[in-house]
């Protein structure tokens, strides 16, 4: 289906604007994708707080000039389907890559974080607010039960040498 000048216009408008807002983004190839496993892809992505779209390379380009997602021009080639994270950095790599668990034809082609090219399994594994939060209790309470125990021990000593 071809795309006439205002179209073309929108869509570049359409990703600056996603660009502009997201924490980080990830490139894939999508080709071979069934159209009813995309809407589910779709569909966990807006539950999520990621933006996905399917664009034109040369449009991608275009709207990604001067954002910190500029880095990405290298992997549009082929079919790109570009996700941008809203409300964790981790989330839009996180749901790729369990979707291209499923689903071989999916290919992860790049992965961006504050304008530099990362690793995409690191930025996979990134911890949630909530799973960070969890593990830094489960930290210092590991460290105040250590605390405990010592002190305890350093009691039963004391206690010891005085009845000695």
């Amino acid at each position: 289906m071809a795309l006439g000048l205002e179209g073309k216009k929108a869509i570049v408008a359409e990703v600056q604007e996603a660009a502009k807002s997201a924490l980080s983004a990830v490139v894939a190839d999508s080709r071979g994708v069934t159209v009813s496993d995309m809407t589910a892809l779709r569909k966990e992505a807006r539950e999520n707080g990621v933006w996905i779209k399917v664009v034109r390379n040369t449009l991608a380009r275009r709207a990604l000039e001067g954002t910190d997602y500029e880095c990405l021009n290298e992997s549009f080639v082929g079919p790109t389907l570009i996700a941008f994270s809203n409300e964790h950095p981790g989330a839009g790599a996180r749901i790729l890559k369990e979707f291209a668990k499923g689903n071989d034809q999916m290919q992860i082609k790049l992965a961006a974080f504050e304008g530099e090219q990362v690793d995409f399994s690191v930025l996979a594994t990134l911890p949630t607010y909530e799973e960070a939060l969890s593990k830094l209790l489960s930290v210092m309470k590991e460290a105040a039960a250590g605390k405990l125990v010592r002190t305890i021990a350093a009691v039963r000593d004391a206690k010891e040498q005085e009845a000695a």
